[in-house]
């Protein structure tokens, strides 16, 4: 029996011998107990030094007195057996007896993330996780600006400022540290040492460094740039139930020019590209590579591309194609 056994169990003990050995009035009937009264009221006579009138004294020999306690530690242990079997208690978020697995064998239980899209967390380089809650409230807020036009510090301020209401001043001067320390070396986030605390034990200036910095790495991972010199750009996004993996593609053939996707999908999914009142969608029914693409005579400044996985989640994934060609 492993400790948690053993500690509600001990618990399941305290409860009976505080609450019902005292207030109920039910007994249990059987020779022990008789015999464990009897041997009470012997012990307890031979304490006292007044005898009965008229009766003799009784004595005990050296060691009869401890062996009457076992014999009641024995039956107070059979009567305390017998009250748990008939009336077993529930935890408290019980109000029947219910039988649990002893282990868990079925995929579909495994303990996973509630929310499908968190894993990509494990790709972030940060000094200590976020909790699901926060993260999901960034990458919601990281989606709804990626496609703004303003500069990337206010974007950061913009999507962390609902964590931190009325904290402007000092979220735009971390905003800006966190921006130079960026900048100054492409190693800076690489060499980040870990904080043993849990977010919520951090100072405030400490979470809202910390959920700047996953912001901008968020918005950098949904924000897929393409240039003369690198008209190719890839991304891996993590997913509870396996990778996404993007491949956008800038084409030129002759006048034309095409925006290619192509994607492995780890589950059935959409594709969705949009740019400047076009639109091209692409359905899997399994999972495996999907493609869509959108030609024109003159790339667009922005694409939009969206993933949706039923299997996951109804909120689809929004990234952003910013061709510079």
């Amino acid at each position: 029996m492993n400790s948690d056994s053993e500690s509600l169990q001990d618990q399941f003990l305290d409860w009976l011998l505080t609450d019902n050995v005292k207030t109920n009035e039910r007994s249990v009937e059987c020779e022990e107990n008789d015999g464990v009264k009897n041997l009470l009221n012997e012990a307890a006579a031979s304490k006292s030094s007044q005898p009965k009138l008229g009766g003799t004294p009784q004595t005990f020999q050296m060691g009869e007195i401890p062996t009457v306690q076992d014999r009641f530690q024995a039956v107070l242990k059979r009567r305390l057996q017998i009250q748990v079997q008939d009336h077993p208690p529930l935890f408290p978020w019980e109000t029947q007896l219910i039988d649990y697995p002893d282990f868990v064998d079925e995929p579909s239980m495994t303990l996973v993330p509630t929310w499908g899209w968190m894993v990509q967390q494990s790709k972030l380089t940060l000094p200590t996780r976020l909790p699901e809650r926060v993260f999901q409230q960034l990458l919601e807020q990281c989606q709804a600006l990626v496609t703004s036009s303003v500069p990337l510090g206010a974007k950061l301020v913009q999507v962390v400022e609902n964590f931190f209401p009325n904290e402007s001043q000092a979220l735009n001067d971390i905003a800006g540290l966190v921006l130079r320390s960026t900048y100054r070396s492409v190693n800076t986030l690489e060499t980040m040492p870990t904080i043993q605390s849990d977010y919520s034990d951090l100072q405030p200036r400490q979470q809202m460094a910390l959920s700047l910095l996953a912001a901008k790495q968020l918005l950098e991972n949904l924000t897929l740039p393409l240039s003369a010199t690198s008209p190719v750009v890839e991304r891996e996004w993590l997913t509870s139930v396996g990778s996404l993996n993007i491949r956008v593609e800038y084409q030129s053939l002759g006048k034309l020019t095409r925006l290619l996707i192509q994607a492995e999908l780890p589950v059935k999914g959409t594709l969705t590209l949009r740019g400047s009142g076009t639109l091209a969608m692409a359905t899997s029914s399994s999972p495996g590579y999907l493609s869509v693409e959108l030609g024109c005579e003159q790339l667009n400044p922005t694409y939009t591309l969206e993933v949706e996985f039923p299997e996951i989640d109804q909120q689809s994934l929004l990234f952003v194609i910013s061709p510079t060609i």
